[in-house]
């Protein structure tokens, strides 16, 4: 489609009948535009692509330490860019979730990770805390837990219990043992050797509440839809890991 650039105004004496010959300008002329070659960008366009599959933006994690045996369930989903260390068996039961950039250290001992988890981004399981001592289950989450983003699990027969969310940037000691259903807001500090009772919220500031026993249900079916989703957009590779 041809473009005109728009015409200047004529003066009055013009507009009264003086030639326009003098006034070249005032003639539309089409403008003149580069053509560019069909099949061909600028330089300032560029091609984007989108990918059903999810991709951490954070930089990768360093594969440094011992790779410690592991024990999956054939429905599990384990970003390769996830970090698996230590030397103690690493547990993970079926249809758990494993996001890139997730840390389980079993250099303390045992981690067991049970049904339909979701262990989430630059969270750490298994944090070897302050004491630094070794016992046989360093961490044991239950089904249904969520550990969110930035969280951290010290090592030490510390246990989650199921349908536990633990909060973006909380922390819960070593030796710790969270009840069922329990909620951690984020950045919540859970000290070491520590009893939470089941069905109980917990804030940052230290205040706590009873939940309503009615929720586990929903909340477990609300984790089942989470994980259907992230199974999808995660691309998994447990065979790295073997």
């Amino acid at each position: 489609m041809t473009s005109y650039c728009r015409p200047a105004i004529l003066s009055p004496k013009v507009q009264q009948g003086e030639s326009k010959q003098s006034f070249p300008h005032c003639i539309k002329q089409p403008c003149s535009f580069p053509k560019i070659p069909q099949g061909r960008l600028l330089k300032s366009q560029r091609k984007i692509t989108m990918s059903s599959k999810r991709h951490s933006i954070v930089p990768p994690v360093s594969q440094s330490g011992p790779k410690p045996p592991v024990q999956f369930s054939s429905s599990i989903t384990i970003s390769d860019s996830a970090l698996l260390t230590g030397t103690n068996l690493i547990a993970i039961s079926s249809e758990s979730v494993i996001h890139p950039r997730a840390k389980l250290d079993s250099l303390a001992g045992r981690i067991n990770i049970g049904r339909r988890c979701v262990v989430h981004e630059r969270s750490v399981v298994g944090a070897v805390g302050t004491s630094g001592r070794i016992t046989e289950a360093a961490v044991t989450l239950g089904d249904y837990v969520t550990v969110e983003v930035g969280a951290s699990i010290e090592a030490g027969d510390t246990v989650i219990g199921d349908g536990t969310t633990v909060g973006v940037g909380a922390k819960v000691g070593a030796g710790a043992v969270i009840g069922k259903h329990c909620t951690l807001t984020p950045h919540t500090e859970i000290a070491a050797g520590e009893v939470v009772p089941d069905f109980t919220v917990v804030y940052s500031n230290g205040l706590r509440r009873p939940d309503r026993r009615g929720i586990a249900e929903l909340k477990n079916k609300g984790q089942i839809r989470q994980i259907d989703v992230l199974r999808r957009m995660i691309p998994s590779n447990p065979a790295k890991f073997d």
